[in-house]
């Protein structure tokens, strides 16, 4: 239900929901129901009058009709008359038509995937792209972002609760002594040797060539970030006992 406040211009849209969403700690289902829903999914395309139902970080229902189980499941129903529903991370490949197949795409409101999506006035959201310009250019109109199953935005506002974005700016290196990924990590070749020391630095060794680049680093769960003293960034992940960076497989010497 949408109630415009006269005097402030706010939207008041569904808050008992949303109370319900954010006090919720049995993991109940949710339902946004009754809403058009661009999927970006080629096989489901879009629809009107349909529902999209998640658990979670999971959707695992798109389309008409799922509303009449709601009771059954105990499920939170989110009336969604007069919206659309898109995604909230969008394939701007797939927009542009440069997929090949559907087990290409990403970021599809397709049971299965990330529950990521955004909701709009219908009048906002002719199509995808001006779904998403709503959301930059006019974020008081939007009705609610949900990101991984929890709400973001809900009727033009931040929700209380929600995730504290990171701050900008390059961080202070950490002390990782201790740290068991601190050490020489040598590739399958003996070509590549990086050495990730407890203050936050790194020095590569190649081919037999000390120092060819040296930096700073950053370890995020299984990912790993450098900075490279010349200025540019690169990437690795750790996967089990071995270091994946730039087409290299490392383990630790």
């Amino acid at each position: 239900m949408t109630i415009t406040d006269i005097d402030t211009g706010t939207v008041n849209w569904n808050p008992e929901a949303l109370d319900e969403i954010l006090s919720d700690d049995e993991g109940r289902p949710v339902l946004f129901t009754n809403a058009r829903i661009l999927t970006m999914d080629p096989l489901i395309g879009a629809m009107v009058g349909a529902d999209i139902l998640f658990v979670g970080s999971l959707i695992v229902g798109v389309g008409p009709g799922i509303v009449t189980a709601a009771g059954d499941d105990n499920a939170i129903v989110v009336d969604g008359t007069g919206t659309t529903v898109v995604p909230a991370v969008v394939d701007t490949v797939a927009l542009a038509g440069g997929r090949g197949s559907r087990s290409e795409y990403v970021a599809t409101l397709t049971p299965g995937n990330t529950t990521d999506f955004l909701v709009v006035p219908d009048e906002l959201a002719d199509d995808v792209p001006s779904a998403v310009a709503t959301l930059l250019s006019r974020p008081e109109q939007v009705r609610a972002l949900v990101s991984a199953g929890r709400p973001v935005l809900w009727a033009g506002a931040d929700v209380p609760g929600r995730a504290a974005a990171p701050e900008t700016g390059i961080p202070d290196a950490e002390d990782l002594t201790g740290n068991p990924r601190v050490g020489v990590w040598i590739d399958r070749n003996d070509f590549l040797h990086q050495e990730l020391t407890a203050d936050g630095r790194y020095d590569e060794t190649r081919g037999g060539r000390p120092h060819a680049y040296q930096g700073r680093y950053w370890i995020d769960g299984d990912r790993i970030d450098y900075l490279d003293d010349l200025g540019f960034w690169a990437y690795g992940a750790f996967q089990g006992d071995e270091l994946h960076h730039a087409g290299y497989v490392m383990k630790l010497g």
